[in-house]
């Protein structure tokens, strides 16, 4: 490998300056640091065909940047056949290897003559610290090939690598600063214990302050105070969290939705498990499809987004291969759709002058709304218009840009039902205002006006594009503790959907060969978890998060919610293969699985499943004729 660079190439460090400038994850650098960076760089000319880089042989100790040519990759070590990936002028590779110093790939050679510089490790890294190089990072790593003896990581605790720092509420910045150094980490984490606030916390850590580079830099350089000040006043509070047991590709989101450096892990119960960054993602699969999801977001017309769209059964087939968990599967691709309907609405409203698109914020809703969509998964959504948005201009202006989203949905392969929960309807298109007076209703009358429907279909509500605002659980409907009729109803509804491998439509039907397991076995999983958590005042989306949050209550005992998060996953990942095999058959996906299609591990399983979940729900159901709901 060290043959293939000769000698050096003309280009001074202020000319490479220039030309980083312009390439992430460069671009975000002010021009002293691309300077500083430039100085340490070596630039070279290397032979066509010739090993630039073999970063499974041993961990990078740098990045490289391609000044002239093109550079081929292969992701696995043989480095046979076609090239994985090639990459022109302004791209880069081997931060993978260099950021999780770990032997992860690629083999790299020149195609052709090629101009290379290479970075060291030390002067590259103020570019992967910046919000820019995060965003590089996630939106850049494609799928991470499972070779023997490689790391793979379903849920962010298995990412932790080292114990964090933790310092005391009463420590000085310049302590803290030295403990940092000494450590070599760039995160701090301050134990605020029995002084935290007792504010209610949304996305963060209440007993947990951190600090990092970045924080002493803003808040304490910059500001010009002293060294003797206290460390709280350099912290972020509430410190950015996710619960341990979180699917690692959901953390991944919060890391680059929130353009944040790193998560505290925390159990429920607050107690601190340890802290992730973005480099600790580098040999995760649940990167996987964060690169079409970015094509996805700088499409520029309707034709490529269609194109792309269509690519997004390979994101889930490629996970499966990779035998991924039902839960990382969902999780990454509603991601995919969520930035399909992202692409799709800002290009169709583009295209109507007489709607802002500022003044809407759309809800994904049902599977989507809970990032568990599938194959055979509707696109519901909803509208929250802006409060001066009158019922004439929402139906003869907004409504009918709404429906040209649905179609444009629809070419890119989504589900649409045209008259189900969809925007272009006027129930799923309304105010502020008028959803909450709606809920209100909804509430106080959950036997009319499809109410309890209602009610249930926006608990899943999820924002992906506009204004986020408070979570539609707490801020509609946090007072439904109030109304414990209503709860009750809404617990008779969700059991009322019962288990079982047969109904008499299907004996009357002569269907005995096959089951509905959306009908008869995930949606009264989907229905307990998500009034249990209404049950506890939780404002989990996702049916596993949904149960953990309610795990010990009176009508959900720990037993039962491990049961159900089991069998929820057990039978996810049955229909995600039953599904994926009808595609590679040419077939229209279906939740109506053929039994002798099923192997005769699954349909045990299947059996098996079925049965838990019908003795939760008895139990349910029986305990709630004896109970008062207040003790729920």
């Amino acid at each position: 490998m060290t043959d293939a660079l000769a000698a050096p190439g003309a280009m001074s460090p202020d000319a490479l300056a220039r030309f980083l400038s312009h390439h992430p994850p460069f671009d975000a650098l002010a021009p002293a640091e691309l300077l500083t960076l430039a100085s340490t760089a070596t630039v070279r000319d290397v032979a066509p065909g010739a090993t630039v880089l073999d970063a499974f042989a041993a961990p990078s100790d740098a990045m490289f940047a391609v000044l002239s040519g093109e550079v081929e990759l292969w992701n696995t070590p043989e480095a046979a056949g076609l090239p994985d990936e090639t990459l022109t002028v302004g791209e880069v590779f081997g931060y993978s290897a260099m950021l999780s110093g770990s032997a992860v790939g690629p083999v790299a050679r020149a195609h052709g003559p090629v101009r290379l510089a290479r970075i060291p490790a030390d002067a590259v890294t103020p570019a992967f610290s910046s919000g820019s190089g995060i965003r590089f990072l996630a939106e850049s790593l494609t799928s991470v090939n499972v070779r023997a003896g490689q790391a793979t990581y379903g849920v962010v605790d298995e990412l932790i690598v080292t114990a964090p720092l933790v310092v005391p509420p009463t420590a000085t910045v310049a302590e803290v600063a030295r403990a940092m150094t000494a450590r070599e980490v760039r995160y701090a984490v301050v134990d605020l214990g029995e002084i935290a606030t007792s504010a209610p916390c949304s996305g963060g850590s209440p007993t947990h302050g951190l600090v990092t580079d970045g924080t002493l830099r803003r808040l304490i350089v910059a500001e010009g105070r002293s060294g003797d000040t206290p460390v709280t006043v350099a912290m972020l509070h509430p410190a950015p969290r996710v619960f341990a047991g979180t699917l690692a590709a959901q953390a991944l989101l919060e890391l680059t939705d929130r353009d944040l450096h790193c998560l505290l892990v925390v159990e429920r119960t607050g107690e601190l498990r340890g802290i992730v960054d973005i480099a600790d993602f580098l040999v995760s699969p649940s990167t996987v499809g964060v690169s079409l999801r970015q094509q996805i977001a700088r499409s520029t017309s309707t034709e490529q987004l269609v194109v792309l769209a269509r690519r997004a059964p390979q994101v889930l087939s490629d996970l499966l291969r990779r035998g991924r968990s039902a839960g990382e599967m969902t999780t990454v691709y509603s991601t995919v759709v969520d930035a399909i309907a992202q692409r799709a609405l800002t290009l169709v409203l583009a295209d109507h002058a007489e709607v802002d698109a500022n003044r809407v914020t759309w809800l994904a809703l049902g599977s989507n709304g809970r990032r568990e969509p599938v194959f055979s998964s509707d696109v519901d959504a909803a509208v929250v218009l802006a409060p001066d948005i009158d019922p004439t201009t929402a139906r003869t202006r907004y409504r009918p840009a709404f429906d040209a989203v649905g179609v444009l949905l629809d070419r890119c392969g989504l589900r649409i039902d045209r008259h189900g929960a969809v925007p272009w309807q006027p129930s799923f298109a309304r105010t502020r205002t008028d959803w909450r007076a709606a809920a209100d209703d909804w509430i106080d009358n959950p036997l009319d006006n499809n109410g309890l429907m209602m009610i249930s279909l926006m608990l899943d509500a999820r924002p992906i594009h506009g204004e986020p605002g408070p979570p539609m659980v707490a801020d509609v409907f946090g007072d439904v503790h109030r109304h414990p009729g209503t709860l009750r109803l809404l617990l008779a509804e969700s059991l009322s959907h019962r288990a079982r491998l047969r109904s008499m439509r299907d004996v009357l039907a002569r269907r005995g060969g096959t089951f509905d397991i959306k009908t008869h076995a995930l949606r009264p999983v989907v229905d307990i978890a998500r009034w249990a958590a209404l049950a506890v005042g939780s404002g989990e989306l996702s049916t596993s998060g949904r149960l953990a949050a309610a795990a010990g209550s009176p009508m959900v005992p720990g037993d039962s919610a491990q049961i159900l998060i089991e069998v929820f996953e057990v039978l996810q990942k049955t229909r995600l293969r039953y599904q994926l095999a009808q595609i590679d058959r040419g077939e229209e996906p279906s939740d109506v699985l053929s039994m002798r299609r099923l192997s005769p591990l699954d349909r045990s399983m299947v059996g098996q499943s079925v049965r838990e979940i019908s003795a939760v729900q008895k139990r349910m159901s029986n305990l709630s004729q004896l109970t008062d709901p207040a003790t729920w």
